[in-house]
């Protein structure tokens, strides 16, 4: 059933389509190559994008998520928005600013993606996503808020982002590392001219990184948007891993029975403060994977046995960095 993000947000789906993997043919998803094959030239990554956005509005998805770094994942789904004829409301779209796609369309590039969070970055980037996205770009989120970048204490760039709310835009940010939860609740005290100046977070929240919860649930309780990204672990709670480690979690998955990827979606929409799950599926049929997760029944006793496997936040992000760019 179609809800809000956040208090006063506009209307989305419960299921999100994230655009990471869809946008160039390097990622961090366990058997991403595979998922490609030999298709990563930029047509055939458009074509394939075009494929899962159609599955994804035709099972009623209506958030999509990009980002600038994305590669060109703004460009497919400006052609795809504009190809199907769905006009500005029609659907949410967000996207992000803070860092630069530098890869080439290369998957053995040294660096991916370079950070900025400067007012020179935010500027930049900005007009190049509304250039893309037109009046369809609802939200703008600060990518990969941290503490060490300090753009929580950038009083030009949120003096920027406050200009843009003033325009009509939603701003948030997106989270990521083992400081996730101490960033939320900071950035949950920024003010601009005696206003709070972000209504939507976006963070990493799976059976095995649950840190961010509680805040999580405090933003909720302020009337924000709560988006949850890599609610798979980057392909670690789907079916191609097949680590010890994750053999309770993978067995808890069969006795439903069900795949581990829809276990590990369905416990992120359970999640009573979450606005919106995002899907990173890069075939259609992951994404019909995905989707069955919200029929999957999911009730206390099954959230009981899943919050036993939860790994140590440090943990969680030292064996997230060892994943390689496929």
């Amino acid at each position: 059933m179609p809800h809000t993000l956040g208090a006063s947000g506009p209307t989305v789906s419960a299921l999100g389509l994230g655009m990471a993997a869809l946008g160039r043919p390097g990622y961090i998803t366990l058997g991403h190559a595979e998922d490609l094959g030999s298709g990563r030239s930029v047509q055939a990554m458009e074509h394939r994008a075009h494929a899962v956005l159609d599955a994804a509005y035709a099972a009623g998805v209506r958030y999509f998520d990009a980002a600038r770094s994305y590669g060109r994942a703004e460009d497919f789904l400006a052609s795809w928005l504009a190809a199907r004829g769905i006009p500005p409301g029609g659907v949410t779209v967000g996207s992000k600013w803070g860092y630069t796609y530098t890869a080439g369309w290369n998957v053995e590039a040294e660096r991916h993606e370079v950070k900025d969070h400067s007012l020179s970055a935010l500027r930049r980037q900005y007009a190049e996503s509304r250039a893309r996205l037109g009046a369809h770009l609802t939200l703008y989120q600060i990518h990969s808020a941290t503490f060490e970048s300090g753009v929580l204490d950038d009083t030009s760039v949120l003096g920027e982002l406050a200009r843009l709310r003033e325009e009509g835009l939603r701003v948030g940010l997106s989270l990521s590392g083992p400081q996730q939860a101490a960033v939320l609740r900071r950035a949950l005290e920024v003010r601009v001219d005696g206003r709070p100046l972000f209504s939507c977070v976006q963070a990493t929240w799976n059976v095995l990184e649950r840190s961010a919860g509680p805040a999580l649930a405090e933003a909720h309780a302020a009337g924000w948007g709560v988006i949850l990204k890599e609610v798979i672990a980057n392909g670690r709670l789907g079916p191609r891993d097949q680590s010890p480690a994750l053999h309770p979690f993978r067995a808890l998955a069969q006795e439903q029975p069900t795949g581990p990827d829809v276990l590990a979606t369905a416990a992120a929409l359970a999640q009573p403060w979450t606005s919106v799950v995002l899907s990173g599926a890069a075939t259609v049929e992951h994404l019909g994977s995905h989707l069955r997760a919200l029929n999957l029944p999911y009730g206390a006793a099954l959230e009981a046995r899943l919050r036993g496997m939860a790994e140590s936040p440090p943990d969680y992000w030292a064996q997230r960095s060892t994943l390689p760019w496929n």
